[in-house]
């Protein structure tokens, strides 16, 4: 099997069984990798089925992305899989700064092991982004804190642990989400802080993660770095990632489907790529859109397919001593 795809694109699918239309359109379209949600899990083995038929459907070993956060952000649920507690009452629950490290690094480490029993092989964290008293509540208690050097700190953690576990990191959101006010996910959120003080706080804990191997844009504007385009979408924040930040790996937007962006997905697409992203990101599953994301992504360029190319050979084969994780984490 080869080891990455030809399309820059990672896509979702509708179920929890690969359609015979999805199975022929990847094949065409050749996507960079999948992402996974609720909707597409029942059970073990009905996802490890999914998960091997999305690779069979590509021909080779491709990446099969999650949101594993704990808490909100959970697509692995109970009964069939543990309910984690969202990651800013853990850090905030544990007795000392160095126990909330080895916490986060146990947690991730763990839900690397239940990722790669059924075949998911990247996890859509850490978040990166500082917890302000005003941050929204769609991302609050996702954070891990408040100051950039404990940020940096915990979400080291947690990177590492998902890696020793076999899985790749992606953190998110690039430079920094904390400042919204508002849910992406439906609104365009605008951040009014100036450049040097970004610089010194949003910006800070991805500088300190910049050499990890994968991580996501966010949907926000920077009033200071460019007043006319979301993160995404803007050559002049992309650069800033690139060059400010020193994020040299592979980069994903967030889901084009959200709704701070504008316009038709083809458009949403064609401005994220000529941005500067590697990888445009589609999470809805649904066949005609992601035909439309296709066709304006287009293909890896060589630069992000070396990225690519990269990221995938951390990918690794561990085994996990499941009981003697859980009694360490018990004792932190």
């Amino acid at each position: 099997m080869t080891a990455i795809g030809s399309g820059a694109t990672i896509f979702g699918c509708a179920g929890p069984q690969l359609l015979a239309a999805e199975r022929a359109f990847f094949r065409t379209a050749d996507p960079f990798g999948f992402i996974l949600f609720g909707r597409n899990v029942e059970d073990r083995a009905q996802l490890s089925r999914l998960t091997a038929d999305l690779r069979e459907a590509v021909g080779r070993d491709a990446p099969i992305l999650i949101d594993q956060e704990g808490g909100r952000v959970q697509r692995l649920r109970a009964p069939l899989w543990r309910e984690w507690e969202p990651p800013l009452d853990s850090v905030l629950a544990a007795p000392t700064p160095e126990a909330a490290v080895r916490a986060l690094w146990l947690r991730a480490r763990m839900i690397a092991a239940e990722l790669t029993e059924v075949g998911i092989d990247t996890n859509c964290a850490p978040v990166a982004d500082l917890a302000f008293p005003d941050t929204h509540p769609f991302l609050r208690n996702r954070c891990y804190g408040s100051d950039p050097t404990v940020v940096a700190t915990l979400a080291r953690a947690v990177a590492e642990g998902l890696l020793a576990g076999g899985v790749l990191p992606v953190v998110k959101h690039l430079p920094g989400h904390g400042r919204s006010h508002l849910d992406s996910h439906l609104a365009l959120p605008r951040v009014t802080a100036p450049y040097a003080e970004l610089h010194a706080t949003d910006f800070a804990p991805f500088r300190a993660l910049a050499d990890l191997p994968m991580a996501m844009t966010a949907h926000l504007v920077f009033d200071a770095i460019d007043p006319d385009r979301p993160a995404t979408q803007s050559p002049r924040m992309i650069d800033l990632i690139r060059r400010d930040i020193g994020f040299q790996g592979l980069l994903m937007t967030d889901d084009l489907t959200m709704q701070a962006l504008s316009g038709s997905l083809a458009d949403r697409t064609a401005r994220s790529m000529a941005a500067g992203v590697d990888v445009a990101l589609h999470c809805k599953g649904v066949l005609a859109e992601m035909e439309e994301v296709a066709t304006a992504a287009g293909s890896l360029g060589p630069i992000s397919a070396a990225r690519a190319e990269t990221a995938l050979l951390q990918r690794r084969k561990v085994t996990t001593d499941v009981p003697a994780l859980l009694a360490e984490l018990a004792d932190v």
